[in-house]
């Protein structure tokens, strides 16, 4: 039995000698003399080779004699198969990189029974806009309403579809055509180039800064007020610091002139988080429930971060701001499908249960370091096998990402590799381009692989992956 397998397999053509044959044939030829289906062929042809392996170990039952006629026509088939079926664009990642909230790969990973959760809402008709008890027209915000309230503290909540939108929402409904004031040292640009003063200006809103860059002091804002003043904003710098001599006016001050002056204060807290993180020893960060304890009229915050749920902007505030939000117009354009609330539902129901080992952002970033070490080193040893190349095993830091907590560093374990023969930037280009993208990072001349953002069987595959390099 183990001869014929090996026989089989033998008898398969490397991936050059198909790439090479290829180019007579009448319909590749013209995909191989175009440079820039190159590396996607590559990947096809990988592809084909690695599915017939796994068929012949699989199954062998015809004579070798027809397998060895019928291999090449199987071949062409697949092939021309996957360039008309092409691939979906949306694929699978294994995130090597050690940055937990990776914006490039989707940011927070949702827990396997909120996934559950929402296959089951996809799937089915549901109440999103039903109230059952009555039978009559419903709102599709009380099915995270109360949860939002009972683990923030506020009075009411709403959901957009992002952290920005939230934020441009508020300035069209209580903004428009006035002036929003906000310190110099939070004018923050976000990811993709967004920065506070456009989202701003977009609401229809005038900025109007306040202090210096490092410093900015209650006067400031005060002398600031006039009568075209419509609000006082907040914004938390979650994604970067400034340390030194420097002075920040905190929410409660801030809503102490509001009241005095008969202002609404609203926060962007950017991040949010639950949790204060002081258990892992992350620098302080003000939670969501202690900025809706100072007073602020809202505060929004992004769902797909520290939140570890779907990409949404949650508003959580005081009912009558809530309430304007709900009447704007804007709303109806900015407001979330099923199944981003069926995923923010599954997410705050854990929380409120008390299950926080269950949401994978919080599993990654409190991981202990002797379990990243065992991790690591089932991945070293697997990959030590591997004459192809070189591997060691060593100390490391991790990120948060998602811009939460800039300046931590995560101490991590981490799988080093780099090739005997061809280059390191040759090698992550193979691993990337796989039928499974795998994303690692390339520092002094040598291939980081973070065990801390692996998750079940991704190890299986970087080892299959790598077997494959020639």
């Amino acid at each position: 039995m183990e001869q014929e397998i090996l026989r089989r397999l033998r008898a398969l053509p490397a991936v050059h000698e198909v790439l090479s044959r290829l180019e007579d044939e009448i319909e590749f030829s013209p995909f191989m003399a175009n440079e820039g289906w190159t590396p996607r062929m590559t990947l096809y042809v990988r592809q084909v080779l690695q599915s017939i392996r796994e068929d012949i170990n699989r199954n062998y039952a015809n004579p070798f004699e027809e397998f060895e006629v019928a291999l090449w026509p199987n071949i062409k088939k697949e092939l021309f198969n996957k360039m008309i079926k092409g691939e979906t664009s949306l694929r699978r990642v294994i995130n090597a990189t050690g940055v937990v909230l990776h914006t490039n790969c989707g940011r927070a990973l949702l827990a396997p029974e909120v996934a559950r959760f929402i296959s089951e809402q996809a799937e089915r008709y549901s109440n999103l806009e039903l109230n059952i008890q009555t039978g009559e027209r419903g709102s599709r915000y009380v099915h995270v309403e109360e949860l939002l309230c009972k683990l923030t503290g506020a009075e009411a909540a709403m959901v957009v579809n992002n952290n920005a939108a939230a934020v441009l929402l508020m300035m069209n409904t209580f903004a428009q055509g006035k002036e929003v004031i906000v310190s110099r040292g939070e004018l923050v640009e976000v990811g993709g180039s967004f920065r506070i003063p456009e989202v701003l200006k977009a609401g229809g809103a005038k900025l109007v800064e306040v202090g210096a860059t490092n410093k900015t002091w209650l006067k400031d804002y005060e002398a600031a007020i006039s009568s075209e003043t419509a609000m006082l904003l907040k914004v938390h710098t979650s994604n970067y610091r400034v340390e030194g001599f420097t002075h920040t006016v905190s929410g409660a001050e801030l809503v102490k002139l509001g009241e005095d002056k008969g202002l609404p204060v609203m926060e962007d807290l950017g991040s949010g988080s639950f949790f204060d993180g002081a258990n892992l020893g992350f620098p302080p960060e003000p939670t969501i429930k202690q900025t809706v304890k100072a007073g602020l009229s809202l505060v929004t915050f992004s769902g797909d971060k520290l939140l570890g749920g779907p990409q949404a902007g949650i508003i959580v505030g005081k009912k009558s701001f809530v309430q304007q939000l709900r009447a704007n117009q804007l709303t109806r354009a900015l407001r979330v499908d099923k199944l981003t609330l069926a995923a923010l539902e599954g997410t705050l129901r854990l929380y409120d249960n008390g299950e926080f080992n269950e949401i994978p952002v919080w599993r990654m970033l409190s991981a202990p370091l002797d379990r990243l070490y065992e991790t690591g080193f089932e991945l070293f040893t697997a990959l030590q096998r591997n004459q192809k190349i070189e591997v060691k095993l060593q100390e490391d830091v991790s990120q948060v990402g998602g811009g939460a907590w800039p300046t931590v560093e995560l101490p991590t374990w981490v799988c080093t590799i780099r090739p005997r023969k061809g280059s390191v930037i040759e090698l992550e280009k193979f691993l990337r381009l796989g039928s499974v993208a795998i994303l690692s990072r390339i520092h002094k001349d040598w291939i980081v692989m973070d065990v801390r953002t692996f998750l079940k069987d991704d190890r299986e595959e970087v080892v299959r992956r790598l077997e494959e390099w020639e």
